[in-house]
């Protein structure tokens, strides 16, 4: 490794496992000092982070007190990453109000509330890179049963090109980040819910994930951290306000 974010202090939401997971342990090889955060915080314990914390990114007054305690024990933060998300199934004729509001509150207010957060920080340091997970499966493409999730990922792609613009000239950089169908343990429960649901088996189910990557294969949480490593860095200097797909070819 090449300790390519040494002296960096970067804060992960739900770095339990997943994608989240893969970004933390990327970050700690190449020399950041990370803050890692999960609502299941048992996820955590194994992770060799900085500060390993519980945080309920639902929750404004967590989000309050967790930036209160990094302002404290570490100073202005030079990366967030945003992970923490929710895939519903379903069309808009399966959409409920309550499907409606949770996925937009878990995938796109819960960003909104951790820059809110710890934004101020990054532009008195007049420096900070900020990663949003968005989707392949956004404004960039749809898929079948995939309403609301497809819209919330949308959104990720707005806020993250509106927080780009508004503080471009002062230090800040936000990209998204939109891979398409990642090998994780969300995939595998959502692999069962849908052989549940239709009487497929599990491997049935998951060749038809399979089937819809042009590469043949599903990705791996470590390759979209590749690319979360390469945005938080200084290599990525002059590249803000952008959604990077890391997708198989999912959409072209």
């Amino acid at each position: 490794m090449s300790n390519r974010l040494q002296n960096k202090i970067a804060l992960v939401t739900a770095a339990g496992q997943g994608i989240g997971r893969a970004i933390a342990e990327a970050f700690i090889a190449e020399g950041a000092s990370v803050i890692a955060t999960d609502l299941a915080d048992d996820k955590l314990k194994d992770l060799n982070a900085k500060k390993r914390q519980k945080l309920d990114v639902l929750a404004q007054d967590n989000i309050d007190a967790l930036a209160k305690t990094i302002a404290g024990e570490f100073g202005a933060l030079d990366i967030l990453v945003n992970c923490a998300g929710y895939v519903a199934n379903g069309s808009v004729l399966d959409c409920t109000d309550k499907d409606w509001d949770f996925s937009f509150d878990l995938n796109v207010k819960s960003m909104h509330r951790m820059i809110k957060a710890f934004l101020p920080a990054m532009l008195d340091k007049k420096k900070g890179s900020i990663v949003n997970i968005s989707s392949a499966v956004s404004s960039i493409r749809g898929v079948p049963n995939r309403y609301a999730y497809g819209t919330t990922k949308a959104a990720v792609i707005g806020l993250t090109k509106a927080v780009a613009a508004d503080f471009i000239k002062q230090g800040i950089r936000c990209n998204a980040i939109c891979p398409g169908t990642i090998e994780s343990p969300s995939l595998e429960e959502r692999i069962a819910a849908a052989a549940k649901e239709t009487g497929k088996s599990m491997e049935a189910v998951r060749q038809d994930f399979i089937g819809r990557q042009p590469m043949g294969r599903l990705g791996r949480a470590q390759e979209v951290a590749a690319l979360a490593l390469f945005l938080a860095s200084d290599e990525a200097s002059y590249i803000t306000g952008q959604p990077h797909l890391v997708d198989g070819g999912m959409a072209l």
